[in-house]
């Protein structure tokens, strides 16, 4: 017997003589597309064809293939079918339903094609008809979000999602996609809060329902009042709110495994996050979209307490104790989020992980500035042990996780910038990453003043990171200034300094950590007197670094004077106890029997910053952004991920 091929729509025997044979549904689709109604001759024309087997493929391509003109044409026909479908997906026959979805998925991606400007046609008109358009997506809308709140099965759910998700990213920048203004006036928050409250729900279609709420809330949302980021903005559920890291918890999940693995395996960490990816099919990941819908999650801005709150020693985890299950919380959303963040900031080389970084300082950024997220941070009450990554670097040993101490979280955050700091110095060097990173320690360090917190912190490291900051900027002062005003980071760093030098005395922990605090001042002077020589001959010199590099100058005046007081009491103490090196102790004891005779400026507004304004300054990032994604999740989308056996294996009982 002779084989039987299926390609693009079509049965075709082996033999040549034969002509090829259409799929009926192939058929009926070119009915379809002609100017005649096709249920004329055929009264049961649009019953029969949601019983037809959907090939996206040839749908699709049939819409591709016909210019502006010749669509305009079948308009009325494309008109029916859009509103037929609508009108199955209130069918009690799960297979009408699931046909209809993918139908409707189709017509959308295919019209959307032709909706360029030299087409001349609307696609919300070539879809429904102007006259018709409000009325239809009403009952679309209210269709989905019925399909998605039912019981019933998780495969139309998955389907509802995707079309959703179709519907919203037809054009790379959804403010411009004007069918979302029905997605706003017809709204299905509730419905997708419902399935990420579901563990079941969750699990299935979390990620889709996560990435789709990632971008509904940046549609026009500079523009007008949009209704999802009002009723996520007022969200304070506890088991919904939860499931929004679930992208966190998984990309963590793979980081453990990576870590397991890293002596055995010397490429780069996304290398091998790419490979384990692959491996995994509970779920698709998409880097871009992974790294964007993690941080979506709201920024508590009112008294919380720690969501899903362990013991301090059961946040730090080995690999085999990670739970594989999203739903199993493992700490609170913040320590996620933290240890999210040690991984994505660590490699910035390329454009993607560069804004993935930048997303994460952002959100710390909001979270340093807000009053009650900063009383949780520094809450002595709620210590945790926070495992952050740590790049492996050849001049430090690696830490053990056992030795980790308990801390308020807000160490965490310091650790995290710390690290950030120090590994992060490299040609391609990450100008505006610093700059954040600088403004959230100075940001907490203003919470800290104002509120008189006296954390227990390992401040030397803080101030080593910066002196070698500073190092770094000097060293390479010729070709960081061809791309950077360094003299702006510079500036911040001393000014950080200063904010010791005249605050530290309100919440730094004890006395001494105020000597310790000069005598690294005092150690590393050479990189301060280096610093000033710069800035002095560039703010002497007419050119455009001159007012800069002046601010820095006058910046330095107190750093200058704490070592041209000290440094000749240490060199006489020397002489006298003929001692050719001092130790940390003998510096320490000159230092505190010498406060008295020392001079400093009081300087204005260090404790004062500019707080953070997406709508003026961001508005940019975060539209490329979401247009990013928009393109990748259109990329991705795949409808025809149901073969019509399971389809028929699930829904075994059709009237």
């Amino acid at each position: 017997m002779a084989q039987t091929e299926k390609k693009g729509g079509l049965l075709r025997k082996s033999s040549a003589s034969k002509k090829p044979l259409k799929e009926k549904v192939v058929l009926m689709y070119d009915e379809i597309f002609t100017t005649e109604d096709p249920s004329k001759c055929n009264p049961r024309f649009w019953e029969e064809l949601f019983l037809m087997k959907v090939n996206l493929e040839y749908l699709e391509g049939k819409l591709e293939a016909l210019d502006g003109e010749e669509l305009m044409k079948i308009k009325d026909n494309i008109n029916c079918l859009f509103q037929h479908c609508i009108q199955a997906l209130g069918e009690e026959h799960p297979i009408r339903v699931v046909n209809a979805l993918q139908t409707l998925c189709a017509l959308i991606r295919g019209v959307h094609q032709k909706n360029k400007s030299t087409s001349g046609f609307d696609i919300i008109n070539m879809l429904v008809g102007f006259d018709k358009a409000e009325l239809c997506m009403k009952n679309l809308m209210e269709s989905l979000d019925s399909l998605l709140c039912a019981e019933g099965s998780e495969s139309l759910k998955s389907l509802c999602l995707k079309l959703l998700l179709c519907l919203v990213t037809v054009t790379d920048n959804i403010s411009q996609n004007t069918i979302l203004e029905y997605v706003m006036i017809n709204s299905i928050f509730e419905a997708i809060l419902q399935i990420l409250s579901s563990p079941l729900s969750r699990r299935e279609h979390g990620y889709d329902a996560v990435v789709l709420l990632a971008l509904l809330v940046n549609y026009r949302k500079y523009e007008s009042v949009n209704p999802y980021i009002v009723k996520l903005s007022i969200v304070d559920d506890e088991p919904t709110l939860n499931p929004h890291c679930f992208v966190c918890l998984f990309v963590f999940r793979l980081f453990r495994q990576y870590k397991d693995k890293e002596e055995e395996h010397q490429s780069g960490f996304f290398s091998a996050i790419t490979n384990m990816v692959m491996s995994l099919k509970e779920h698709e990941y998409h880097p871009e979209m992974g790294l964007m819908t993690a941080p979506t999650s709201p920024v508590p801005t009112t008294p919380v307490t720690p969501l899903g709150t362990t013991p301090p020693s059961s946040d730090v985890i080995s690999s085999a104790e990670l739970p594989l299950d999203a739903d199993v919380q493992t700490s609170n959303l913040l320590i996620t989020f933290l240890k999210y963040s040690s991984i994505v900031m660590q490699d910035t080389k390329d454009e993607h992980r560069l804004h993935s970084g930048k997303l994460c300082l952002i959100i710390l950024t909001c979270i340093a500035e807000d009053q009650y997220a900063n009383a949780f941070l520094h809450d002595d009450n709620m210590n945790f042990r926070v495992n952050l990554h740590r790049m492996p670097m050849r001049h430090r040993k690696k830490a053990a996780d056992k030795n980790l101490p308990c801390r308020p979280l807000v160490c965490a955050v310091l650790d995290l910038m710390v690290e950030f700091i120090v590994t992060h110095m490299m040609k391609e060097f990450p100008m505006d990453l610093y700059v954040r990173c600088i403004q959230i320690v100075h940001k907490l360090l203003c919470y800290q003043k104002k509120c008189r917190v006296r954390l227990h912190y390992t401040w030397r490291e803080l101030w080593s990171a910066l002196i070698n900051l500073l190092k770094f900027l000097m060293s390479n002062e010729t070709v960081l200034l061809a791309k950077h005003n360094i003299f702006i980071l510079a500036l911040m760093v001393v000014n950080l300094f200063n904010m010791f030098i005249t605050y530290g005395d309100t919440f730094l922990p004890t006395p001494s950590s105020y000597d310790e605090l000069y005598y690294e001042i005092i150690r590393m002077h050479q990189n301060f007197d280096n610093l000033y020589s710069m800035v002095l001959r560039l703010s002497t010199n007419a050119g455009q670094w001159k007012e800069p590099a002046s601010k820095v100058t006058h910046a330095l005046v107190n750093i200058r004077a704490i070592i041209n007081h000290f440094n000749p009491k240490i060199e006489s103490y020397a002489a006298v106890n003929h001692i050719s090196q001092l130790s940390e102790d003998q510096v320490l004891e000159v230092v505190r029997s010498n406060y008295d005779t020392l001079t400093l400026k009081l300087q204005d507004g260090l404790d004062q910053y500019e707080r953070y304004s997406e709508q003026h300054k961001e508005a940019a990032f975060f539209k490329e952004l979401v247009r990013s994604i928009s393109i990748n999740v259109r990329k991705n989308l795949a409808f025809n991920t149901l073969s019509q056996e399971l389809l028929l294996k699930e829904f075994s009982t059709i009237s």
